[in-house]
C-alpha cells in the first residue's frame, strides 16, 4: 500500500473517532448529538490539515529539537549528505536534540521537506560507520516516504489520547442532557471508550511502524551495503536506551525514533511499536552473510 493512501487511511480513522465522539458526548453529556458530531467532524478537519502539514513541526518542537548549520556540525552533515546522495534524494535539514539518550529520527511531508535529527548522546557512543548505518536507515524511511506516515500517525496518537482525557473530565463533572437517567447505557460505553482508546492508539501506532522498521533496516543496510554497520548501532542503541530513557517527549511519537527511547511495564514492552532489537539485529547478520531472510 503507497504512503498516500496509508495516510488517507489514518485520517478516515482519525475522522471517525472524532465522530464517534461527539455523538456520545453529545448525547450523554449535552442531550444535543448533533451539534457535538458537527464541532468534532470541524475539529478533525482541523486536525487533519495539522497533522499533514505541521506535524514535522510539532515532533520536532516536543523534544525540543534545533536546526543546525553546517559549520556547527559538520561531521553529521557530511554523513547525511553521502546518505541523501547515495539515496537520490534532496538533502534534508539537520536536527539536533539536546538529550544523552542516543538516539535518532526521521520526520517530515516528503522527502522535499524531510528532516533528520539526532541526539547529542548520539555522536557520544557511535563512531561515523555505525552514524551512518543510522542515518541510511533513516533515509530509508525518508525515501519510502514513512516519515509522512509516522509523523501523522504521532500526531494523531496525540490528539486521540488528548481527546480521551477531555471525555475523562467532562465524564467527571456530568452531563447535563435531558436524559440523563436514561443514558445509563452511553455513560458505560463512554467510559468503555476511554479505556479503550488508548489500546486503539497502541494498535495504530503497530500497523504503521513495525514493518516498517523491518524494510529501512533491510534497505539503509543495502544502500551501505554494511549491514553490521547498523546492527553494531542498533546493540549500542538498545542498551543505552534501557539504561537512560528519554526524560521529555510524548511515547505517542516512539514510532519515528530508530529504537524506541521510552520504556515501561512488560505489557508497554511487549506491545512496542518496534521489533525485538534481537530480531532486528539477527536479521542484519544474516544479510551480512548474504542471507535475506526479510
Amino acid at each position: 500500500m503507497s504512503a498516500t493512501l496509508r495516510t488517507a487511511g489514518l485520517f478516515l480513522v482519525l475522522t471517525a473517532i472524532f465522530v464517534g465522539f461527539g455523538w456520545v458526548i453529545g448525547t450523554v453529556f449535552f442531550g444535543d448529538w448533533l451539534t457535538t458530531v458537527v464541532l468534532f467532524l470541524l475539529l478533525a478537519a482541523a486536525m487533519n490539515l495539522v497533522s499533514y502539514f505541521f506535524s514535522d513541526r510539532i515532533v520536532l518542537m516536543s523534544y525540543r529539537a534545533r536546526a543546525v548549520t553546517e559549520a556547527e556540525a559538520p561531521a553529521l552533515y557530511r554523513v547525511v549528505r553521502r546518505v541523501a546522495d547515495l539515496n537520490g534524494l534532496p538533502m534534508p535539514r539537520v536536527y539536533i536534540i539536546p538529550t544523552p539518550t542516543p538516539n535518532a529520527m526521521a520526520t517530515g511531508r516528503n522527502p522535499k521537506h524531510a528532516v533528520v535529527a539526532v541526539t547529542e548522546g548520539a555522536f557520544r557512543v557511535l563512531n561515523e560507520r555505525e552514524l551512518t548505518g543510522v542515518i541510511a536507515h533513516e533515509m530509508a524511511h525518508v525515501r519510502d516516504r514513512d516519515i509522512l506516515v509516522m509523523s501523522v500517525a504521532a500526531t494523531i496518537a496525540g490528539a486521540l489520547s488528548l481527546l480521551a482525557r477531555m471525555a475523562f473530565w467532562s465524564s467527571l463533572f456530568g452531563g447535563g442532557g435531558r436524559n440523563r437517567n436514561d443514558n445509563g447505557l452511553l455513560y458505560i460505553v463512554a467510559i468503555l471508550g476511554l479505556v479503550l482508546v488508548p489500546f486503539a492508539v497502541l494498535l495504530l501506532q503497530l500497523g504503521v511502524s513495525r514493518s516498517r522498521e523491518y524494510k529501512a533496516d533491510r534497505e539503509g543496510a543495502r544502500t551501505l551495503g554494511a549491514p553490521d554497520a547498523l546492527a553494531d548501532a542498533l546493540e549500542q542503541l538498545e542498551y543505552r536506551n534501557r539504561q537512560n530513557p528519554i526524560a521529555f517527549g510524548s511515547p505517542s511519537s516512539s514510532g519515528l525514533w530508530i529504537v524506541n527511547p521510552f520504556r515501561g511495564s512488560w505489557f508497554a514492552n511487549a506491545f512496542s511499536t518496534h521489533p525485538p532489537i534481537d530480531e532486528r539485529v539477527k536479521k542484519l547478520r544474516l544479510l551480512a552473510r548474504g542471507q535475506d531472510t526479510y
